[in-house]
């Protein structure tokens, strides 16, 4: 594999740092403050992480060893994050050294201190995880599609990777990987990383990443799946049963990357696969580099809801190539990510299919404005989370007003210089990280200044809510939508002939609209005619069940429904819609019932959201 130009100039760098005397003064490297991990890069850095490690189902532990390869700048001591972790020993250079565990902190864990010498370039830690590790989830048999082998998976970002390795787990790190994962025999281990494609006879996998990454993106699944090449480059792992259903809704993703690269440049992962995990999984996607997790909730059976490979494709450049320096330049990952993910779809579908998934955005921007006008601070791009878990910050403003701030810029300077504008920045900042500051002087130089534009860079990215000059996004199909709805409300009569080729988005956008003056009547009514409580589309179940609840619907047995729902999808997002429109609707109750089966299903990242929530706690508390 060649070595990209900015990671070859990076280890040059490094190999300069290592080589100088210790008598000559010391190297000081560009980390920023970070808020987010204990380690002190500019003393000691890990610049290569090699695991040992067995995947123990019955106990539900992993257990090894790490060895690391450090970058040391004459310091006595590195300093790693690790966060419910068990550390056995430590050695430095082959020797057994001192280490200690500091103050638990409920958010950060504990910085893992370990003596080094002033040339130590290799230390070992030998650990095991436990009960209370966040990144993993452990998966009965029964709890996934084929309901016969166990199954396991991680979620690293946004900083849980130090609960399974012990890792300077800041974004601004990076780290090659290898490693040697021993799991029962008849199941797989895939990492974000160069994968098998079928299973061996000894349960024992060896994984390689040579291109530097941070340690959020260090990711592990196990369980019974097998592999289908859609191209040279691209394929889907899947539990049997879901292997022929999760090829043909991904058959575009050759075509997408495709399209990406004829925008912003070559796509320098080699491999670009996704795995459809169990439907706990918390998140839509997570975009492990070489290897996607991605949930079966956007299996639809027709390609309708795979915006979302696209956004995880989009990544590969936003977020796992120019990475966010810290989290509280998240914007800088997913607002990239969206507005990437946008052109992807307009280039593989067409320019209507993109203005409707960016009208659905802009909606969600103002909901999510509505849901922080309390906190005003909360809807900058740019934020302050020290002291906060950075995954509270993961909400529609770093996603939507990314978005839009720099659909804006693409507006205003015209798309063909703002294309050449994001492919020059990519290609600059290849295998590093960006601040907002470092962003915002970038663009004023290469972009806005250099045009002799005055853009309200600052407005955008410093104040709250959305500057008045932002793009009007339209769509003639989700007009047409409305229209269709506002008849059907001052008629009370709904012509299903005029619905018979509507995408998922525009019956989202249908359902979405209800006004708050709609009668559960006329929600039966549209029951009887379009079965939606009984829909096999994720998306759609979500909002049609969240105005069943709004309008005080209980036809066709959808109360009934929604529990089935809420107990058999752990994607956060979905499942937070549900239950929020319970508490809005003063069904708190209710929705306690239906938590506390569901609960033991759901990943950590989503049951700390729900708990908080709905004020749920557990007589014996699982995440400490």
């Amino acid at each position: 594999m060649n070595t990209p130009k900015a990671l070859f100039y990076l280890i040059l760098f490094i190999m300069a740092g290592c080589a100088q005397p210790k008598e000559e003064k010391a190297i000081v490297y560009s980390y920023v403050e970070e808020p987010h991990s204990y380690a002190k890069p500019n003393n000691a850095f890990i610049n290569h992480l090699n695991l040992d490690i067995t995947v123990d189902f019955e106990n539900e532990i992993i257990k090894g060893k790490a060895t690391y390869d450090i970058v040391n700048n004459n310091s006595t001591q590195i300093i790693l994050d690790s966060k419910h972790l068990d550390i056995e020993s430590v050695t430095a250079d082959g020797k057994e050294t001192e280490f200690s565990l500091g103050a638990k902190d409920k958010i950060m864990g504990q910085p893992l201190t370990i003596t080094i010498g002033k040339n130590t370039k290799k230390i070992e830690i030998v650990y095991k995880t436990t009960k209370d590790t966040e990144a993993l989830q452990w998966l009965k048999p029964e709890q996934t599609t084929n309901k016969t082998k166990p199954f396991l998976f991680t979620q690293g970002q946004a900083i849980l990777t130090r609960t399974w390795i012990p890792i300077q787990d800041s974004p601004q790190i990076r780290m090659t990987y290898e490693a040697n994962v021993q799991v029962p025999k008849g199941l797989m281990a895939v990492m974000s990383a160069e994968n098998p494609k079928e299973k061996n006879e000894t349960g024992l996998y060896h994984f390689q990443m040579k291109q530097a990454i941070p340690a959020y993106l260090i990711a592990l699944a196990v369980g019974d799946f097998g592999y289908k090449a859609i191209s040279e480059r691209t394929g889907v792992y899947a539990e049997k049963s879901m292997l022929n259903k999760a090829y043909d809704e991904f058959s575009d993703m050759e075509k997408m990357v495709s399209a990406a690269e004829n925008l912003y440049g070559d796509y320098v992962w080699e491999q670009f696969d996704v795995i459809v995990l169990p439907p706990s999984f918390p998140f839509g996607g997570m975009e492990n580099p070489r290897l996607t997790f991605a949930t079966p909730t956007i299996i639809a059976g027709d390609k309708s809801l795979t915006s979302l490979i696209a956004h995880e494709l989009a990544h590969s450049w936003s977020g796992n190539l120019v990475t966010n320096t810290t989290w509280n330049d998240f914007w800088i990952n997913e607002g990239f990510t969206v507005y990437f993910e946008m052109r992807i779809m307009e280039a593989v579908y067409g320019k209507e299919r993109a203005e409707m998934l960016a009208l659905i955005s802009r909606q969600d921007l103002d909901d999510e404005l509505e849901n922080l006008k309390d906190t005003p601070n909360a809807t900058k791009l740019k934020l302050n989370l020290k002291g906060k878990n950075p995954d509270d910050a993961m909400n529609s403003i770093a996603y939507d007003k990314g978005y839009l701030f720099l659909r804006t810029l693409e507006e205003t300077m015209g798309r063909d210089q703002f294309d050449a504008f994001l492919k020059q920045y990519f290609k600059e900042h290849a295998f590093s990280t960006m601040t907002t500051e470092k962003f915002v002087t970038y663009l004023n130089t290469n972009l806005l200044e250099k045009n002799k534009i005055t853009f309200n860079t600052d407005e955008w990215i410093n104040q709250p809510g959305v500057p008045k000059n932002q793009a009007l996004i339209t769509s003639d199909k989700l007009k047409n939508v409305e229209n269709i709805l506002q008849d059907f409300i001052v008629n009370n009569d709904f012509n299903q002939e005029l619905t018979k080729d509507w995408t998922p988005q525009e019956w989202v956008h249908f359902i979405r609209n209800f006004p708050a003056t709609m009668t559960a009547e006329q929600m039966k009514k549209l029951d009887d005619l379009l079965n939606l409580t009984n829909s096999s589309n994720s998306y759609i179940q979500m909002v049609w069940y969240e105005q069943a609840l709004n309008h005080d619907y209980h036809g066709k047995n959808v109360d009934t429904k929604i529990a089935e729902f809420l107990n058999s999808v752990g994607r956060r997002w979905y499942v937070e819609t549900i239950f929020k429109a319970f508490k809005r609707n003063n069904r708190l109750e209710d929705a306690l019932k239906i938590y506390e089966k569901s609960r033991p299903k759901y990943h950590s990242v989503t049951v700390k959201t729900i708990d908080d929530l709905l004020g749920f706690e557990p007589e014996e508390e699982v995440i400490k």
